[in-house]
């Protein structure tokens, strides 16, 4: 009898046609940004309202724009910046994988800046809105890093009920950190995301709800991150830390900076 689980080897791709094909991944992508449009066109018209639902379907757009340019440029220039600028070709194979959470949240960072310049929308207030509905994609992107068997955690000892053994990471059980990021990234900090937005006083203080965000996510990431195997490129950085963790710190400082401007 095996001790631990043995990951259970899903196909990455749902559904091939030809030599065409729809990948788990790809669908994460896509349900995380319908689920936040569709939630957003409501939080936008609330009490203090900052935006009309038509300009939430305009913006969305933006959002995946941001979200796909910025995480595979923030990947390149924030991971592997040598290998990529040495075959530039590279940079554009998406299908291959290779994302960055901290590169996609700058590029939705720059793209709703634009967005609400051109439209005489207030800025932090449509921000807070993104930041309740973000973790939404978040959340199902970790699962379909755990479809994938990507991502896998550290070792971990073999009397932990849920230990999982991920075949491409060799006979040694792991950490699923895939499903521990999914739950804090995801399920607890939309939870928290979701109760603090039903606030009317808190939804009125700009920049508030954002802040939380940032702060959130930094904290869950670098929690999650403790029980994340390091990038083999990368590797374990100065004191034992994770770049993921690195790049989280000036997100929780900017997360603070706004909670304090917001009071």
């Amino acid at each position: 009898m095996i001790p631990v689980l043995l990951f259970p080897q899903f196909d990455p791709v749902i559904v091939q046609f030809g030599p065409f094909g729809i990948r788990w991944y790809a669908l994460a992508y896509i349900a995380g940004l319908v689920a936040g449009w569709r939630i957003m066109r409501r939080l936008v018209t609330r009490a203090p309202a900052v935006a009309a639902p038509a300009q939430v379907d305009d913006f969305l757009t933006w959002a995946t724009l941001g979200v796909v340019l910025g995480g595979r440029l923030g990947y390149v220039l924030f991971y592997q910046p040598a290998t990529y600028f040495a075959h530039p070709a590279m940079i554009f194979a998406v299908w291959e994988g290779g994302m960055s959470f901290h590169g996609g949240m700058l590029g939705v960072a720059i793209a709703t800046a634009w967005f609400c310049r051109r439209n005489a929308i207030p800025l932090l207030g449509f921000a807070d809105r993104i930041a309740v509905v973000a973790p939404i994609g978040l959340g199902f992107g970790r699962i379909a890093n755990f479809i994938n068997g990507e991502l896998w955690g550290r070792p971990a000892s073999p009397d932990l009920p849920w230990a999982m053994i991920f075949p491409r990471a060799g006979m040694i059980p792991r950490h699923p950190s895939q499903i521990y990021q999914a739950l804090l990234e995801g399920l607890l900090l939309f939870t928290l995301m979701w109760i603090v937005s039903r606030r009317e006083s808190l939804r009125a203080r700009f920049g508030l709800l954002t802040g939380i965000f940032l702060c959130g996510y930094a904290v869950a990431r670098i929690i999650g991150e403790c029980f994340r195997e390091p990038d083999a490129f990368l590797g374990f950085l100065a004191f034992g830390t994770t770049m993921g963790q690195i790049l989280s710190v000036p997100m929780f400082i900017a997360g603070l900076w706004l909670i304090l401007r917001a009071r």
